[in-house]
């Protein structure tokens, strides 16, 4: 049986590779200029994952930094993959009611000289963006082949899918595809990702935490806390620093051309990060009575989280505010959690699913164009965007945990999942004082 699925994927693999392009010529208001600054962008947002992947590995312990290393650089590289051969397709493919896209797999139809390329580029950073969200909040516990099977899943079928209701159609001017998403098409807006990326990511490690379970020893008979401290702060902050400069081609990117506009998106994309990262500082300050790096760096990228969504189209005085919304958002948040007994081991879902959701709001509550004008429409949204993502991750999960698995073992945790998952040590001359 193996044998005959390995032929198949060889024999459609082959198939695409021999299919000969369509002579459609490239778009000519999409000029040479446009092309740098898009490819630009990319990159930029290509670089976020040096950043995801060092403040997860700073905010685990030492004897799990290699899986978390690990875990980043591969669900990037499957996450791709499945999005170049199905879910771009599926994402941004000819429009079937608004809910799914369809037409040309892995571009084999496309003319190499197609402005498509470099969209493709631009969205399939996005995509693994998307699904690493998750690896920081399932850290050290999460069986490797299990997530693996995840991030492939996500990026060829589930992100794609939901994407298409808002982006569907965002192709089309690079020749590729046709017709709006059904939530796009009843007015509602997501300029660079808060409910697409962030809601949809974020929500991914919420299902992914419940299913696997809080750590072994997290919380303890009593039902109190036991504190896991991460082991290098200065990871996490250079990781965020690393984040805070690829959102700049995050959000200036997804206007896609290089007109006037991006000097507002960028000027409110760098008000919220920075007024998020003062507002939740000084907030967990003034609870704990000491200046916490943790809250200072996740209030940061909560801000950035949030005016993802609306930064074309409200004021830097409103951007402020936001920053300052959404610190305090990723403070209440995780203590929400913790409440809850939910082990998020990096603070990802209030940072990634609870700003994304604010920021999908903000569009409505700040819009320089119209306070409120459409705030039942954001509502549906999000509301729509984060229940698909949950039920359709949870199943997921759930499927993977009770085949090949999801959970590592206890065995596992205790001597760390870089020996028990990868035979190795990131740091051989380091003895951990873990006991647990």
């Amino acid at each position: 049986m193996k044998i005959l699925i390995i032929k198949g994927i060889i024999a459609y693999l082959l198939l695409l590779s021999t299919a000969s392009a369509a002579e459609t010529a490239p778009l000519q208001d999409f000029d040479k200029a446009d092309r740098v600054f898009l490819m630009i962008s990319t990159a930029l947002v290509f670089f976020m994952q040096a950043g995801f992947c060092l403040i997860e590995m700073g905010f685990a312990r030492a004897k799990n930094a290699i899986n978390i290393v690990m875990k980043n650089v591969c669900d990037m590289s499957v996450g791709v993959l499945c999005f170049f051969l199905i879910g771009f397709g599926l994402m941004f493919g000819a429009s079937q009611g608004g809910f799914i896209g369809t037409g040309s797999l892995a571009f084999s139809d496309i003319a190499y000289t197609s402005p498509v390329w470099i969209y493709f580029l631009f969205q399939s950073v996005f995509a693994a963006t998307t699904v690493t969200i998750s690896s920081g909040a399932m850290a050290e516990r999460t069986y490797f082949p299990g997530y693996l099977i995840y991030a492939a899943v996500a990026c060829a079928v589930i992100y794609p899918i939901i994407g298409h209701w808002v982006w569907g159609g965002a192709a089309e001017g690079f020749g590729f595809g046709s017709g709006a998403g059904w939530l796009a098409a009843i007015g509602y807006i997501d300029f660079a990702g808060s409910s697409v990326v962030h809601c949809v990511g974020g929500t991914f490690a919420l299902a992914g935490i419940i299913v696997i379970g809080p750590r072994k020893g997290r919380f303890l008979a009593d039902g109190s806390e036991r504190i896991f401290p991460g082991h290098s702060v200065p990871f996490g902050a250079l990781g965020m620093l690393i984040l805070f400069f690829g959102w700049f081609g995050f959000n200036c990117g997804s206007n896609l051309y290089a007109d006037a506009v991006v000097g507002l998106i960028a000027v409110n994309t760098l008000l919220a990060g920075c007024s998020a990262l003062v507002c939740a500082l000084v907030f967990q300050w003034m609870i704990r009575g000491w200046a916490d790096p943790e809250a200072a760096i996740n209030g940061a990228l909560g801000g950035l989280v949030s005016i993802t969504a609306c930064c074309n189209v409200v004021s830097p005085v409103s951007a402020i505010v936001i920053g300052c919304v959404s610190g305090l958002i990723t403070v209440v948040g995780g203590k929400l959690l913790l409440s809850a007994k939910l082990d998020d081991a990096v603070g990802a879902v209030p940072v990634h699913l609870f700003c994304g959701v604010f920021g999908s709001l903000s569009v409505s509550i700040f819009n320089i164009n119209g306070v409120f004008s459409n705030f039942a429409i954001q509502a549906l949204g999000v509301i729509i965007v984060t229940l698909s993502a949950f039920v359709l991750s949870w199943i997921l999960f759930v499927i993977i945990d009770k085949t090949i698995g999801l959970r590592a073992t206890d065995e596992a945790q205790d001597m760390g999942l870089d020996f028990a998952e990868h035979s190795s040590n990131a740091y051989p001359d380091f003895q951990s004082n873990d006991e647990d």
